[in-house]
């Protein structure tokens, strides 16, 4: 049985710094490679059974099969599929994490740390663009078709625009504000709108020929990162924008107030991290830009989230309408991302910080091990406990540094 621990109470604080020590060093030894829940599928045997898959699904289930069961029961085996992998989304979520660590200490390491992973994601952008943008390190294969690594995708290079900013605010370097212009030019001239009603328009997943859009979290990656262009550069056509995409996500919402992954008949699925996804994305930009059509939108998804996403022990569900069978309880990404709704909307709904309190208690007591990392995911029987950055030890990271960030601001 998970316990609570208020998010904000002194103690709860104390231990929290003394886990994110224990996983600097684990980070230091371990190194800024790692496997991902994708390794199975990355290489070319995976990637040629998800590939077959999705083209001839009864046939393409004994292909992946092996895989399915590895990862159910001998998730270390993913060593065999593919290799250890950098990957810029962690990167960027370290660079915010360590930003977030100088603020509230001052200690000079954690600065040269957040340069160091920026400088990290300067050496990976993906290649081909003017502009600055970032993927996945790997062939990613989908039921659209296969992303080849290093395509630039809208849910990927908001995070990278967040963690120059986080530095920028620290030490003002120009070249980080240049790095942000660029980024900004890249999601507005390279990713493509469709529209979707007066003035509302869904984005593309990637500048990719052939993209559709209507994934609902990456056009409320592309408004807050156009709203958070619009504020630190104040040129017009990225507020515009930004408003289309916005208008587009707050549209989607159903009437139960979830929202699905995509507006397109087929992935209607309802997971816990990306409604964590859209819902940040409204809060920080009605923080930033004080725009009242995000309220009721907010208020309206955190109760369908508070209310089909945590289990009867207030702890993380995957799904609340699943697109396919699961081999897994719980994961580390859900735990991630409801950590950082709870702390950006601390006080405005008693329900849902109830719920990150057990959370907090639960990721504490069973999840961090005694290496400094956390168990990646709790399976149906036993853990995951292969640690992954992508997946999410980055992810963590940055939510319970940015939770103490905000406790000292």
């Amino acid at each position: 049985m998970a316990m609570n621990m208020n998010i904000f109470d002194k103690e709860v604080v104390e231990k929290i710094k003394s886990k994110m020590d224990e996983f600097i060093a684990w980070l230091e030894g371990y190194g800024e490679y790692s496997f991902d829940h994708q390794s199975y599928f990355a290489g070319p045997i995976g990637g040629w059974a998800k590939r077959l898959y999705y083209r001839k699904p009864s046939l393409g289930m004994l292909a992946v099969a092996p895989m399915i069961f590895s990862e159910a029961f001998v998730p270390s085996a993913r060593r065999f599929f593919w290799k250890k992998l950098r990957f810029p989304i962690a990167d960027a979520h370290y660079a915010m994490g360590f930003a977030y660590l100088y603020q509230s200490s001052k200690i000079e390491k954690y600065y040269e740390n957040a340069v160091h992973f920026l400088d990290e994601l300067i050496n990976s952008r993906s290649p081909g663009y003017e502009n600055y943008c970032w993927g996945y390190p790997f062939n990613w294969v989908t039921r659209n078709g296969t992303y080849p690594a290093n395509t630039p995708f809208i849910t990927s290079t908001p995070y990278m625009y967040e963690a120059f900013a986080a530095v920028y605010q620290i030490d003002k370097a120009q070249r980080w504000l240049d790095a942000m212009h660029s980024i900004a030019e890249h999601a507005l001239h390279d990713i493509r709108d469709f529209p979707t009603g007066p003035d509302a328009a869904s984005c593309a997943y990637s500048p990719l020929a052939g993209e559709t859009g209507g994934v609902i979290n990456a056009s409320a990656y592309r408004a807050l990162l156009l709203n958070s262009a619009f504020r630190d550069f104040n040129e017009p056509k990225y507020r515009e924008t930004a408003g289309k995409n916005l208008n587009f996500v707050i549209s989607s919402q159903q009437d139960n107030g979830a929202w699905y992954y995509a507006m397109d008949d087929v992935r209607d699925f309802v997971d816990h991290y990306h409604t964590c996804f859209v819902l940040k994305a409204l809060v920080k930009t009605q923080l930033m830009t004080g725009d009242d059509r995000c309220d009721e939108s907010i208020k309206r998804g955190v109760a369908y989230y508070a209310e089909n996403l945590f289990d009867d022990d207030y702890l993380p569900k995957p799904f609340s309408k699943p697109p396919r069978l699961t081999v897994y309880k719980r994961e580390l990404y859900d735990y991630a991302e409801c950590i950082n709704i709870g702390v950006l909307l601390r006080g405005r709904f008693p329900g849902l910080d109830q719920r990150i309190d057990r959370v907090l208690g639960d990721l504490m007591t069973r999840w961090h091990k005694t290496d400094g990392s956390f168990r990646s995911r709790e399976l149906t029987l036993g853990w995951d406990n292969v640690p992954m950055h992508r997946w999410a030890q980055a992810q963590l990271f940055r939510s319970l540094t940015f939770l103490l960030h905000k406790v000292n601001v």
